[in-house]
């Protein structure tokens, strides 16, 4: 297999204000479509791990089984196996892995898994092909991609309004689609998935503290990420539009009746069985 070209770059990179976002993830927050279809002795391959807090829960999961969580950035899987080694798993593993091009032989692992992932690759179709073709035959492709425009708040804040804008934009022109969530399940038919159970589910922050902690990260991303370097170093936004959506989030987070909703898109996929002659 020819090696993929590098169409895409991940938007947010892993500045802290990301992390925090990562980190407080988990399979029951995450991941709840696919818990039900796990079973005690499966393989599982999680791919865009991160930091590896919904890996270590999916191992969790399958106690006689095994996880495998992969990422295109190494740097990140030292705190993969920090939060595994913490808690004491020993049927997981981490590795480099690109999704458009993965290094494991056909019909591997009973499920593959993956969480905010598509909307942040240059070929998402390709990439459920290589998920599927490492899936074995019975197995699960289970992917999670929220939807940028259908989040929704209040109250209403033109502050807001222009974060939104600037981030669609700059993960477009990184080679992203940042509504990945409405369109997971066409480009699951596209690869070849017939057996599909498409479902959506939200992240909801309403709460003091909850809006406290959504509008901080974000006030932060916006000034301090890859994604904010890039915003400015590609003309979108000047550093003082920058300043100003970070107000709007910090603004928004001190409402009391504000609420911010995060709308994802979730596929749940049967790897057809073959037919024996």
């Amino acid at each position: 297999m020819s090696k993929p070209q590098e169409t895409a770059v991940y938007t947010h990179g892993h500045h802290e204000s990301v992390l925090r976002s990562h980190t407080w993830r988990t399979a029951a927050n995450s991941a709840a479509y696919l818990l039900g279809s796990l079973k005690p002795h499966m393989k599982v391959l999680d791919i865009g791990c991160g930091p590896g807090t919904i890996t270590a829960d999916l191992a969790e999961f399958v106690p006689d089984g095994h996880v495998t969580g992969v990422d295109r950035a190494p740097g990140i899987l030292d705190q993969a196996r920090a939060t595994a080694a913490e808690r004491g798993l020993t049927n997981v593993d981490f590795a480099v892995a690109d999704v458009h091009a993965l290094e494991y032989p056909d019909d591997t692992f009973c499920v593959v898994h993956a969480h905010q992932v598509l909307q942040h690759v240059g070929d998402p179709v390709r990439a459920l092909r290589e998920m599927v073709r490492v899936t074995k035959p019975g197995g699960y492709v289970a992917v999670r991609d929220a939807d940028y425009a259908s989040m929704a708040w209040f109250p209403l804040s033109p502050g807001l309004d222009d974060w939104l804008d600037l981030y669609r934009r700059v993960a477009r022109a990184n080679g992203g689609e940042p509504d990945a969530g409405r369109r997971l399940r066409s480009w699951a038919l596209r690869a070849g998935l017939t057996d599909i159970t498409a479902t959506s589910a939200t992240w909801t922050f309403a709460t003091a503290e909850e809006r406290a902690w959504w509008s901080g990260l974000w006030a932060d991303r916006t000034l301090a990420s890859a994604y904010a370097e890039r915003a400015a170093q590609s003309g979108n936004a000047t550093p003082e539009e920058l300043g100003a959506v970070s107000e709007a989030w910090r603004e928004w987070g001190r409402q009391e009746d504000g609420w911010f909703s995060v709308l994802h898109g979730e596929i749940l996929c049967r790897k057809r069985i073959r037919n024996r002659k």
